[in-house]
Formats: C-alpha cells, structure tokens, sequence
C-alpha cells in the first residue's frame, strides 16, 4: 500500500507535469484553446453509511464484506474513461460526496486525484472537499485525508436522537429570515440562496452547479452533465451512473464506465437551468454567461418587455440592467415564486424567437 502522503506527491507532480508537456489530441493536434467546453467540476460518489438516516435521500448502502481495493479501481477506471468521453482538459475541482466518503481509505481519495492529474490538467490548489461524518473522521483520519489532498469539509449536523419535529413553514421562513440577517451583519456573504461564505471562502464545485458549467459525475448512482466530445457529440447530457454497487463495478468492469441513463437535453430545457440555478445566486446571470448558451435572444429579449417581470422589479424583488438579470437581497428568500413567473416568459419569448440563421453553401 503506498502511504497517501507519497500519492499526494504524484498527484501534484502530475499536475505540473502536465501544464509543461504539450497536449495532443488523437490525431495528434494541438488541443483547442480552453474553454467552457473543456472545463468542469467531478464529483465522485462514496455510496456506504454505517447505517441509515431517515432525512438522506441519496444513493446510500449499508456494507457488507466491501472490498475496497474493488471499488477504489472502478472508480479510477470510470473517472479516466469519462474525462476521455468528455474531452475535458481542466478539472476545477472534485467533490468526494455520498453516502458518507469519511469511511473510505484516504488511499481512495489519494489514488483517484492522481488518476485525475494524469488524465487532464488538475491545478495543485484546486479545491478537493469530502463530506464527513465527525464520528467516522477524527483527528488523525481527517490529518490522512489532508495528507491525500483534500483541502475543504463538508459536515453535516444531525439532531442526535432523531426526535425533534420539523418547525411550522411559517416559523422556519422566519428562522431563515432572521438566519440570514444574523449572518449577514456578522460578515457573511449570502452568495447563493442557502449558501453563505465569509472572506471570499465560497465553494467553487457548487458555483460550477449554479453556473450550469460542465460537471462528470463518477462512482453509483452520480450525476453528471457534459457534452460527449470524445464520440463527436455536440450536445450536453445528463446521465446517470448505475445505481446498485454491485452492479456498477460489473459494468465498470466490463465497459470502463457504469453509466446507466444518458438524455441530451434540448436547447430550452438548458436555458430553463441556466435561468432557474443562476438566479439562485447574488451575481445572478449576466449578460456574457447568457450569451454563452443563447446567443440569438438576450436577456432584454426574454424579459425585459413583461408586465409580469416589470412588477417584480417595481416590487424590488428583481433587477435587469447592465450587468444582467438577478434577485435582490429580498427576492432570494422568496426565488420559487419569481420562477413561476420568470420560467413561462422564457418559454414563451423561445416559441416565438427567430429562425437560427442558416449559412448558404
């Protein structure tokens, strides 16, 4: 077994290594210059709990007689084989989520990072964050992970004994109203609807979320999407990875990935996403990232001649300028509803857009 120290070393020789050496593609060119298209976020999926929370609706097993040596190869397999589908060059960050991944060997962590770094391009401080359980993870546990190359934790609060109820929907929109204004003169920045970070301490794996970037999804039952370059695709996807441990590991086995559900998504169903999870932020969406995926009808377009959208922005609750479309402070706490208003106008302005323009031959 090599100790996790000396994988993190690789991982970040790796890393330099491939920033020097040119990269070519398949026929042998020079890679296209970096893009949208050949970044993205991977999150990897650790699918074992010690037991079984009634809150949790992830993919989550109980273990009995694992394997982990199985299940970190399938992993690393799965990662090399969809970062080559993708076409990816640079990963901004990886998430090692579940499940709970503080019951993995740090060796797991350590090993699929060094896949990654020799796959593509893994700057050596890009944020690597593991959801942890604190009574799984102590001290010197969460010191081997360090050691492995994560940098970020992501705790979980659990009432101890499971008897408290759940709070009045009244008093708990209350308790977030009062949470946020707490938060808010103690420093914290709310940059997205239930995310608040201090001293520019965001996440950047879930802005990837909110920005509707590109993210491969490994390990049981994950969740990805990005455009299949490496089969000539020019649509995004959203897939899917096979549910069942078991069952993954055998398709990993047999064809490199477990990919089990693979649907493009069509042009509005993208913009739908990029309307719905970039207004879940304080930036919002501006003018140059909506151009990114719809170049033909801009913002003012979509929104900008709505009686529905002119009271919200009367109201307070929404603003459209220069730098783009967003929630103000107040229309955060209430973003559902402005979706029902915002979601059928962009419906709406895209049945009645204009022909894409057609090059003659």
């Amino acid at each position: 077994m090599v100790p996790s120290r000396v994988r993190t070393r690789r991982w970040v020789a790796a890393a330099r290594a491939a920033q020097r050496r040119p990269r070519v593609d398949s026929l042998g060119h020079p890679p296209r210059p970096e893009s949208v298209s050949t970044r993205a976020a991977l999150y990897v999926h650790w699918p074992y709990c010690e037991k079984r929370c009634s809150y949790c609706n992830f993919n989550k097993y109980i273990p009995r007689g694992v394997e982990e040596g199985t299940v970190r190869n399938c992993l690393v397999t799965e990662a090399r084989t969809l970062l080559r589908l993708s076409g990816v060059q640079r990963v901004e960050s990886v998430f090692f989520g579940g499940g709970t991944p503080s019951l993995a060997s740090p060796h797991t962590v350590a090993a699929v990072l060094e896949a990654v770094a020799q796959e593509v391009y893994l700057p050596a401080d890009s944020e690597v964050t593991l959801e942890a359980n604190p009574t799984s993870a102590p001290g010197p546990r969460l010191a081997a992970f360090g050691a492995a190359g994560v940098n970020r934790l992501s705790i979980g609060l659990q009432v101890q004994h499971g008897t408290l109820p759940a709070p009045d929907p009244d008093l708990a929109a209350e308790m977030y109203q009062e949470g946020r204004t707490v938060l808010r003169d103690a420093g914290f920045r709310q940059y997205e609807v239930s995310n608040f970070a201090r001293n520019g301490a965001l996440s950047t794996h879930n802005w990837t979320y909110w920005q509707c970037g590109q993210y491969l999804g490994i390990g049981p039952g994950a969740h990805g999407r990005f455009v299949p370059q490496g089969t000539g695709g020019h649509t995004r996807e959203a897939r899917i990875q096979t549910l069942e441990p078991d069952n993954w590991m055998k398709e990993v086995t047999l064809f490199g990935h477990g990919t089990r559900k693979c649907v493009p998504l069509g042009e509005l169903e993208l913009l739908e996403e990029v309307l719905a999870m970039g207004l879940r932020t304080d930036v919002g969406i501006t003018h140059q990232h909506w151009r990114q995926f719809e170049p033909q009808l801009t913002l003012w377009d979509v929104f900008g001649a709505s009686r529905e959208v002119e009271e919200l922005l009367a109201q307070g609750l929404l603003l459209l300028d220069h730098r783009g479309l967003r929630c103000s402070w107040e229309g955060l706490a209430v973003l559902d509803s402005l979706l029902l208003t915002l979601l059928p106008q962009l419906q709406e302005a895209w049945q009645h857009r204009p022909p894409s323009p057609v090059s003659g031959g």
